[in-house]
């Protein structure tokens, strides 16, 4: 059960920063995850004042605030034309709309789970978080910080020309992934980011070139990438299936580029 004994639904970014110091003290998002388990909170410390839900487009990139929604994500039009559609199959599958109107961008990323399917499509993009301290930082860069007590403000999608694919694999339709991959061609790289294996999304940059022999660059991703085991499906299932949805992504970034 989760127990809070304060709550505060604080004014700033500098009041929650300061609040967020003590180890006692956490901010929540949608509040999903944190409610699993027996905790106890001293203070609860909510931005949902603070104007952060919105996700706005310029001239150069998407702006995603820390409280925008999942929901918000998987119906954005200029996200979703923007990825030719990843951007809502990252998301679709996870539990139901019900859900997706609760969970948060900010605690998805922050969160840095091994089963994020949002971690795994960000990881892809030419993407970074702003942090309220930490500035900005670069979302491969980001997935290996340590926790700490900053707060993740916004994350920053920049309009890179891009072609990406995200494809998952899941035992049943709104579980966990099994495996989940995204492959994504910019600044004439190919990157191909894998989560779930059960552990965070990581993203590893070839040239675009080893796309000419595509059982070679399958067998490269399957022994560059770490899987491993739990109940919902083996490491060697999870290396095979990987590359199997590696292979499903490049043909569609093909297909995409055809229909452009």
């Amino acid at each position: 059960m989760l127990r809070i004994r304060e709550y505060r639904k604080v004014e700033s970014l500098e009041e929650a920063y300061e609040l967020n110091q003590k180890k006692t003290n956490r901010i929540i998002g949608g509040g999903l995850w944190m409610k699993i388990g027996d905790r106890n909170l001293m203070t609860a410390i909510d931005l949902s004042g603070l104007g952060l839900d919105q996700i706005s487009e310029t001239e150069d990139e998407f702006v995603i605030g820390c409280m925008a929604t999942l929901r918000d994500l998987e119906v954005h039009p200029g996200l979703n034309a923007y990825t030719d559609g990843a951007v809502k199959q990252s998301v679709c599958h996870i539990v139901g709309v019900q859900f997706r109107n609760c969970a948060t961008v900010g605690g998805s990323i922050y969160g840095r789970f091994g089963f994020s399917d949002v971690l795994t499509l960000f990881a892809a993009l030419d993407c970074y978080v702003e942090l309220y301290k930490g500035g900005n930082v670069p979302i491969q860069e980001f997935i290996h910080m340590n926790y700490d007590n900053d707060i993740l403000v916004a994350v920053h999608i920049v309009k890179t020309p891009v072609k990406i694919t995200y494809l998952s694999q899941r035992n049943t339709a709104t579980d966990f992934p099994v495996i989940a991959v995204a492959v994504s061609e910019y600044n004439e790289k190919l990157h191909v980011s894998i989560g779930a294996r059960p552990v965070r999304a990581e993203t590893l940059t070839l040239d675009l070139s080893e796309k000419a022999d595509m059982e070679h660059l399958v067998k490269k991703v399957q022994e560059q990438f770490s899987f491993g085991s739990n109940r919902r499906g083996s490491a060697d299932y999870r290396r095979h299936i990987a590359g199997v949805l590696v292979k499903r992504a490049c043909t569609a970034n093909e297909q995409q580029e055809d229909r452009k």
